[in-house]
C-alpha cells in the first residue's frame, strides 16, 4: 500500500479528536465529518494512534464522482510495520464514465499479498454514504459492504498458508494518485483540471483489541470474553453465506483463485484447501 503524501493522526472513536497536519484534509460538522482531498501538489490521509490485534472496523465513506473518474485511489486499510508486514485492504479503483465502479480487496500476510478479489458495486458510491467493514479475528477476515459480506479469507495455517494474527495493525485511509496502474492498468492518466478529488468519512466505529506494551486489551487473543462481544469468534451464518454467494456470483469481476494464467505452476494453496 503506497503512503499518502500527507498524513493525519486519528484518535479512535472521536472524529473531533483528529490532529490536523495537512491543509488537504478538513474536519467539518463539529467533528463528525472528515474530508480528504487530492490535487497535483499533495494527497492526504489519516491513521489511528492505536494499534490493534483483531477487531471489527466500520467506516462510512462517500466519494465525489470526479474522484472515481480519475486514477486516484481512495482507501481504507489495516497495516502493520516492517518488511514482513500484514495488511487488509479496501481500495476503490479509478474508472471511466459510464462504467460500474470497482472495489478492490487484498490480504497480505508476512509481506506477501497477491490475493486480490475485485467487485462491481450494486449501487453508486458517489450518491451517498455507505458502510465498509472489516472483521478480523483469529479464524477469519470478512469484508462487508452495508452489512453484506462480499469476501471471506479464512485462517488456513494448517495448510501452510500464513495468516495475519501476530502483528498489530493501525487503521489507515488515504487518497493518492495511482495513475500508473489503477485505471485500465495505467492507460488512463489523471486529469488534474478536474481536481481536487475528494473522499468523505463519517461514523467510524471499532470494536477492537488495542495492542500496547506487548499486550492486548482483550487478554488472550484466542479466548473471547463476554466483554469483547462475539466478534472475536464470529463466523458467517447460513444467511450471511447466502448473501456473500449472491455478491460473488453477480458482482465479482476478478478472483485470484480463478486466474490460472497468473499461477501457471498451480493456484495458491488456500484456493483449494477445504
Amino acid at each position: 500500500m503506497a503512503s499518502s503524501t500527507s498524513m493525519l493522526l486519528f484518535v479512535p472513536f472521536l472524529l473531533a479528536s483528529f490532529v490536523m497536519v495537512a491543509s488537504a484534509a478538513k474536519i467539518l460538522n463539529d467533528g463528525q465529518l472528515l474530508t480528504l482531498s487530492l490535487d497535483k501538489a499533495s494527497g492526504s490521509g489519516f491513521e489511528s494512534t492505536n494499534e490493534y490485534l483483531f477487531g471489527k472496523i466500520d467506516m462510512q465513506l462517500n466519494l465525489s464522482p470526479e474522484t472515481l473518474l480519475a486514477p486516484s485511489l481512495p482507501t481504507m486499510y489495516l497495516k502493520s510495520e516492517g518488511s514482513t508486514w500484514d495488511e487488509i485492504d479496501f481500495e476503490f479503483l479509478g474508472n471511466l464514465s459510464g462504467n460500474p465502479y470497482i472495489l478492490h480487496t487484498n490480504v497480505f500476510s508476512q509481506g506477501k499479498g497477491n490475493r486480490e478479489q475485485q467487485f462491481y458495486l450494486w449501487f453508486d458510491p458517489t450518491a451517498d454514504f455507505h458502510t465498509y467493514s472489516i472483521l478480523w479475528n483469529p479464524q477469519r477476515i470478512v469484508f462487508s459492504v452495508d452489512g453484506t459480506p462480499i469476501r471471506e479469507f479464512k485462517n488456513q495455517e494448517s495448510y501452510g498458508v500464513p495468516f495475519p494474527k501476530s502483528q498489530a495493525m493501525r487503521i489507515h485511509s488515504s487518497l493518492w494518485n495511482a495513475d500508473d496502474w489503477a485505471t485500465m492498468s495505467g492507460r488512463v492518466k489523471t486529469d488534474w483540471k478536474a481536481a481536487p478529488f475528494t473522499a468523505s468519512y463519517r461514523n467510524f466505529n471499532a470494536e477492537a483489541c488495542i495492542w500496547a506494551s506487548g499486550s492486548s486489551s482483550c487478554g488472550s487473543s484466542n479466548a473471547p470474553s463476554s466483554s469483547n462481544g462475539d466478534w472475536l469468534s464470529q463466523e458467517l451464518d447460513n444467511a450471511s453465506q447466502y448473501k456473500m454467494s449472491w455478491v460473488q456470483k453477480n458482482y465479482m469481476i476478478y478472483n485470484y483463485c480463478a486466474d490460472v494464467n497468473r499461477f501457471p505452476q498451480g493456484l495458491p494453496v488456500e484456493c483449494s484447501a477445504s
